[in-house]
């Protein structure tokens, strides 16, 4: 069987254009592009991506594909790649910045937000450099590594009146807004059991840099000081935010156990799989898994009249599922593009975020991913 990495999954559905597929009953939510109507020419948010590695280059794709922001700038610290994308995307040599100069951005009236999409570790640096140069911030999840971090950039950004988005493109996704649906309306009853997880074998094809040497330590995933933790901050948060929002709970305990080492080597600093269980106020409970040691992307939900599953549940899709009742399907859409459309439109008019996608909300799956390593290093059940 052909090994699935990450990059190549990425690859395969990253961007998620023009799949034809049979809509089933969709939550209360229309894209622009979902919505026929003439196109919007009005004022658009212009962003700068800071940092840009792979998944820069699919939010580009999707900036480009949106109706209300614009690739306005570049944060990098590699001239080669500046050249590249100011021919690619068209943009102003004034509009681009180094890590060194990037202060400086506050002097730029072209520049409205600032995407930060980074290792984890430096989160905090650039959306707190980017509140004070007066600009609002959107940054990848998790959004830092420290609760400490969290509230750090919560409180920059309020005390220079920007406003902070957290990365969760789910959030707009049709498929991920029905199993909400599901379970926070109780269609099939109120759901007592879910199965999370994700994961994808080895680190060799991640999206930063290719490895030369399989023991690279430059790979920041495999740095603590950068990545904050292994897989469970990078994949296992898909698990955290799905089991969160389809209970519309939050959970007040955790157990939790590290997996299996299979390259003590490369995996001194980070685990290579996690296994832990979280419990809600309702009674539910949630038992999740994730790994760079095998590949698994799936979403299961059992209640009392019925059940819900999606596979795949939890990457770039396309994804697939199925009810007790029926099949899940949804049109596949460009969930950057989507998510960066609908943050764009709130910007615009000068209203405040949804909560659900704002720092607070970047803030309480950090508490929950500390108490999981707590609950794994201790061998406790962990209290939230």
């Amino acid at each position: 069987m052909k090994k699935i990495s990450r990059r190549s999954f990425v690859n395969k559905f990253g961007v998620g254009l023009g799949a034809s597929v049979v809509m089933t009953t969709l939550p209360s939510f229309l894209t622009a592009s979902e919505n026929p109507q003439k196109p919007y020419t009005g004022k658009k948010i212009n962003i700068a991506l800071c940092g840009l590695g792979n998944y820069a280059g699919m939010l580009a794709e999707g900036i480009k594909a949106s109706q209300y922001c614009n690739l306005a700038g570049i944060v990098t610290g590699t001239p080669a790649k500046a050249e590249k994308w100011k021919a690619q995307y068209n943009i102003p040599e004034k509009n681009i910045y180094n890590y060194q100069n990037f202060d400086e951005i506050k002097n730029n009236p072209n520049i409205d937000l600032v995407y930060v999409v980074m290792p984890n570790g430096l989160h905090k640096e650039f959306v707190i450099r980017s509140a004070k140069a007066g600009k609002h911030a959107i940054t990848e999840k998790p959004m830092a590594i420290s609760v400490k971090d969290c509230q750090e950039m919560i409180d920059a950004c309020n005390a220079n009146n920007v406003q902070l988005a957290i990365g969760y493109r789910l959030h707009y996704e049709p498929t991920h807004l029905e199993i909400k649906r599901l379970g926070q309306e109780k269609v099939f009853g109120k759901v007592r059991f879910i199965e999370a997880s994700l994961g994808y074998k080895t680190y060799d094809t991640l999206d930063t840099k290719t490895i030369v040497d399989k023991n690279d330590r430059n790979e920041w995933r495999l740095n603590k000081k950068l990545s904050g933790g292994g897989p469970l901050m990078d994949l296992g948060i898909y698990c955290i935010q799905a089991s969160r929002y389809v209970l519309g709970e939050e959970p007040t305990a955790v157990t939790a156990q590290f997996g299996h080492i299979n390259d003590k080597n490369r995996f001194s600093e980070t685990e290579e799989s996690i296994s832990w269980q979280m419990e809600f106020p309702s009674g539910a409970t949630a038992n999740c898994n994730t790994s760079c040691g095998f590949n698994i992307d799936r979403f299961y939900a059992s209640a009392d009249e019925g059940f819900f599953e999606l596979s795949p549940a939890l990457s770039y899709g396309p994804f697939e599922g199925k009810t007790s009742a029926k099949e899940l399907k949804f049109p596949v859409i460009n969930q950057q593009q989507t998510q960066l459309d609908e943050i764009c439109k709130v910007l615009l008019d000068n209203k405040k975020l949804p909560n659900h996608i704002t720092g607070e909300e970047g803030l309480k799956d950090i508490k929950i991913i500390n108490a999981i390593y707590k609950a794994a290093e201790t061998g406790k059940k962990v209290l939230i």
